[in-house]
């Protein structure tokens, strides 16, 4: 009687895996039969290995990706194929991505540099009074924001959760970053307080929203897209802090005009690939007093003729963001993976 080749638990992961991929039309090739003409579309969804293209008609095609295309992120403008038979899970290929008019990146501790969202216009950082407020966590994404040149708005969410005293306190707290020439807005899902403020302000632009999770960024975009039915996250009552609710990348439409890119690559931004140069010059009111300094290496703390330090001393920056500037700078030493550190 012949020997009975038997798989092993590996290799019937692997059948296993084909056969799935072979289902869900992942692994293999669409027919040049099978595709249409060439189309131009826009990135709205981004799935694992595939990405969900809407055609100027509105239509959603699910694609495949040429290995030749290095990254396509939601914003992106493509080239595509569309699949003539949409009863397929996947009916169509992104041929090629247009020249990025900008791009919002994060690092990786594995992959360097890696975009997370293409053409955005602004940068909604949301902020929230619960977890408590942290204008060092603001400032990580002031500095992200400056480091990719997208314009900011500072939102705060959650403020009808604040006593008249303590609202005070917050406002005065956020006058600094209107004193530098950011916007700042506060708004309350509950009450409806600044909702059609930001409405007017995403009008006609694509916009993105970043911060922690737990400060309401879905229930802020349910309030001004009823029919997105974003999943709502609680917040810890051991940590804190928010759990996470989006898992896959999308770019959702106004009605009025407009786009809104919700992302879970951009729940948090690490800054520890930027040299402590562009940190400093991402600190916008710093920049009129860089290359004064006394000496050409000047780390802006105790050395003699700093005139950051001066600035600092004569009420032209602030106490609050001198200080936060080198918690920012002594934190990203400590994340920097130890192959990316500079040898001593």
């Amino acid at each position: 009687m012949a020997k009975r080749n038997r798989l092993t638990q590996r290799q019937k992961r692997q059948v296993s895996s084909n056969l799935e991929k072979r289902l869900s039309g992942g692994d293999c090739a669409i027919a040049d039969e099978q595709l249409g003409e060439p189309l131009a579309g826009l990135v709205v969804g981004r799935f694992g290995q595939h990405a969900d293209v809407e055609d100027d008609e509105g239509t959603v095609y699910r694609c495949n990706i040429r290995r030749t295309i290095g990254s396509v992120v939601c914003g992106d403008k493509v080239k595509f194929r569309p699949g003539k038979d949409l009863s397929l899970n996947v009916s169509g290929v992104i041929e090629a991505v247009a020249e990025r008019q900008s791009v919002l990146t994060r690092p990786d501790f594995y992959d360097g540099i890696k975009p997370v969202a293409a053409n955005i216009d602004q940068i909604i950082v949301v902020s929230a009074v619960l977890p408590a407020l942290s204008l060092n966590i603001i400032d990580r994404y002031l500095v992200a924001s400056e480091d990719v040149e997208i314009a900011p708005l500072l939102l705060l969410n959650k403020v009808e959760m604040l006593s008249k005293e303590q609202r005070q306190v917050v406002e005065e707290s956020l006058a600094l970053y209107r004193q530098i020439g950011y916007q700042v807005l506060l708004v309350s899902c509950k009450t409806g307080e600044g909702i059609d403020e930001l409405a007017a302000l995403l009008k006609d632009k694509t916009s993105v929203f970043v911060g922690q999770s737990g400060v309401g960024k879905s229930s802020l975009i349910n309030k001004l897209l009823p029919g997105a039915e974003e999943a709502i996250g609680d917040v810890s009552d051991n940590s804190g802090l928010g759990q996470h609710t989006t898992t896959a990348a999308k770019l959702l439409r106004f009605p009025g005009g407009g786009n809104l890119i919700d992302s879970p690559g951009v729940r948090e931004f690490a800054l520890w690939h930027l040299p402590a140069e562009r940190v400093t010059w991402c600190f916008k009111e710093f920049r009129d007093f860089l290359g004064g300094c006394k000496f050409r290496d000047c780390k802006h703390g105790d050395d003699p003729g700093c005139l950051i330090r001066e600035a600092v001393q004569q009420g032209k920056i602030s106490q609050e963001r001198f200080d936060s500037y080198h918690k920012i700078l002594s934190g990203m030493e400590e994340q920097r993976p130890a192959r990316s550190r500079p040898p001593r």
